[in-house]
């Protein structure tokens, strides 16, 4: 059940830009997502904010023993104290005056029966019922969640003070659920990036993950998916541990910000009909593995729980409230995520000057879909940042690769035993040195250097906005990166935080052009885009051909869907008049390219 007035969150960006999020915003209500990344970070950011709200600070050094769940929790102790205060304060604000509690108030969308309610506070004559309804308001004054983030992927084991690898439980997935499940937030955990069944397995040894004696979970569970397979599979495997997932987090595969996992040509409308089609399953599959784990354990499984269902939400490209609407509407979603646009409010995020500057001048062009992940994974980037222009010094001066400070994307082994990091300096020096050396073409080593030294440290440089920000650190020895989805390319200066949320709400002048494509429209382009990326990478083998022939046929059954929601009556802001013009482009290009790909997959079998 949702347990929140406004119809949208605020979902992780980046290791930084959101970390401080809910200080910003949770005391007007709205919900937002910390990366637990990057304990080091957040350290750094607990101590500015300790010192600038007067409360203890005493430091957790990197040698500290269970240093990085012990870090994450005292962050988080530290947000949830600055919210407490800040909720605190603005209770106790005065109606019919400007300040926080009129804002908080003003937020909300116009539906909700607080917002009504509120409303009609404001018609109201002084007097003993006014003041009673006033009172009532500021008792239903709920903050927004402080939820966060783990990537599941990045689950390195680390090394003690002398160099030992210490146990599996000190992972940096499990630790940070650990710091996560040792505070005392009362909020939600969002597991992205895949399936980490260990990570999973360790859950079991937090009560707060299961309901309490009243029914209520303390900490709730959501999963980011992007099709209902991965949904299916990774509930079904925690309801086998007694797990609930309160959300399925549907993303873009391809259309959204951060890290890109893009489906086999599956389309996000597509997606999410087959989640409204199939979503009972969610609950009628689930909750009969969960009660068997609560009596096997000796647990009361309360009857009022037996009434709930997971909520289904969607993120990824989303830029107008016609949209909103088609994905709440026809897709029954119950809400939906917000991220690239809220980089553009200084109020809700954490970003240099600089760094604001290049986004608010972001066109299409300057958006792309990039390889400078060092887990090789799509990582979607914008051209012009501080982390583009020191790698590119560095690759000019002849000394690429980072110093790799942190070590949390540390995954290759091909010249060390110990796992180090693609963008290194010490892996891409001796990658550099063995490409020098092979017997090809001096063209073919420059192609393969250069996918080495565009590698980048995102692990550091994505908390770098955050901290020059902050004034912790200066921009020339802190290059910042930032991943932004290609639909910020339509808002092209700051907003204050009530001009975005109208925006969302449909309540003021749209803040992107009319000509801005569909949400749906813009997904097929990057679909078809990202296509021929893998057909110009193809080597033709069995496997490979058969896995590109799924996702033309995917992408051209999803185009089909596409146009169908196109045939329907647009809502209000909604660009629907730019599908069919998208998908008769799109299906050109795509069979354009297929022809080629066909042609060289059978002369490729027939060789063989």
């Amino acid at each position: 059940m949702k347990d929140y007035y406004h119809t949208f969150h605020i979902p992780v960006m980046g290791i930084g830009h959101s970390a401080d999020t809910p200080i910003r915003v949770a005391h007007l209500g709205i919900t937002s997502v910390i990366s637990l990344v990057d304990d080091i970070f957040l350290e750094k950011i607990r101590k500015y904010y300790n010192e600038k709200y007067g409360l203890p600070y005493v430091k957790l050094p990197r040698n500290e023993e269970d240093g990085r769940a012990k870090r994450i929790t005292a962050y988080l102790e530290t947000v949830r104290e600055i919210v407490r205060i800040k909720m605190e304060d603005i209770r106790e604000q005065p109606f019919f005056e400007v300040n926080d509690k009129g804002k908080y108030f003003d937020l909300l969308p116009e539906e909700t029966p607080m917002k009504r309610d509120y409303n009609k506070l404001l018609k109201m004559k002084a007097g003993p019922e006014r003041n009673a309804l006033a009172k009532d308001l500021t008792r239903r004054m709920q903050p927004g969640s402080i939820d966060v983030n783990i990537m599941v992927k990045l689950d390195c084991i680390n090394p003690d003070n002398n160099g030992n690898l210490l146990g599996d439980e000190f992972s940096d997935a499990k630790a940070a659920l650990r710091g996560y499940a040792e505070s005392g937030l009362r909020s939600r955990i969002v597991f992205s990036a895949g399936i980490n069944q260990r990570l999973f397995n360790y859950m079991t040894r937090f009560r707060d993950f299961y309901r309490d004696e009243t029914g209520e979970i303390k900490k709730k569970t959501i999963i980011k998916v992007s099709d209902f397979r991965s949904a299916f599979i990774q509930g079904r495997f925690l309801a086998r541990k007694g797990l609930e997932v309160y959300e399925f987090r549907i993303e873009s595969g391809l259309n959204c910000g951060g890290h890109a996992f893009p489906c086999n040509g599956n389309l996000l409308p597509g997606q999410l009909q087959e989640f409204k089609e199939k979503r009972g399953q969610l609950t009628t599959e689930f909750q009969p593995l969960i009660r068997k784990y609560y009596k096997n354990m000796g647990w009361k499984y309360s009857e009022p729980a037996l009434n709930g269902r997971p909520l289904i939400t969607v993120q990824g490209g989303i830029g107008t409230h016609g949209e909103v609407r088609r994905l709440m509407e026809d897709f029954r979603t119950d809400l939906t995520g917000w991220a690239s646009p809220f980089l553009l409010v200084p109020e809700a995020t954490c970003v240099d000057v600089p760094t604001r500057e290049v986004l608010k001048h972001a066109g299409e062009e300057e958006l792309y879909l990039s390889d400078v992940s060092p887990l090789e994974i799509p990582f979607n980037n914008v051209r012009k940042t501080g982390s583009e222009i020191w790698t590119c010094n560095l690759v000019a001066k002849g000394k690429p690769g980072s110093a790799c400070p942190k070590h949390f994307l540390v995954s290759n082994t091909e010249f060390t035993e110990t796992p180090i990091c693609l963008a290194s300096r010490k892996y891409q020096k001796k990658k550099l040195e063995k490409i020098m050396n092979m017997e090809i073409s001096g063209g073919e080593k420059e192609r393969l250097c250069q996918k080495i030294v565009e590698k980048t440290c995102i692990c550091d440089h994505l908390g770098n906005g955050a901290l020059i920000a902050l004034g912790i650190a200066k921009e020339k020895t802190a290059p910042q990166s930032i991943c932004p989805g290609p639909n910020i390319a339509w808002f092209d200066k700051t907003y204050t935080l009530k001009e975005m949320v109208d925006h969302i709400y449909g309540r003021g002048p749209s803040l992107v052009s009319s000509e801005r494509p569909h949400m749906f429209a813009k997904e097929i382009a990057i679909y078809v885009d990202y296509f021929e990326k893998q057909v110009t990478r193809c080597a033709y083998t069995p496997k490979e051909i058969r896995t590109l022939q799924a996702f033309k046929k995917n992408l051209e059954e999803g185009m089909d869907f596409c146009l169908s929601i196109a045939q329907k009556q647009p809502y209000q802001g909604e660009n629907l008049a730019s599908i069919p013009s998208c998908v008769e482009m799109q299906r050109a290009r795509l069979r354009s390219i297929c022809a080629g790909f066909e042609k060289k997959a059978k002369i490729t079998e027939s060789n063989k």
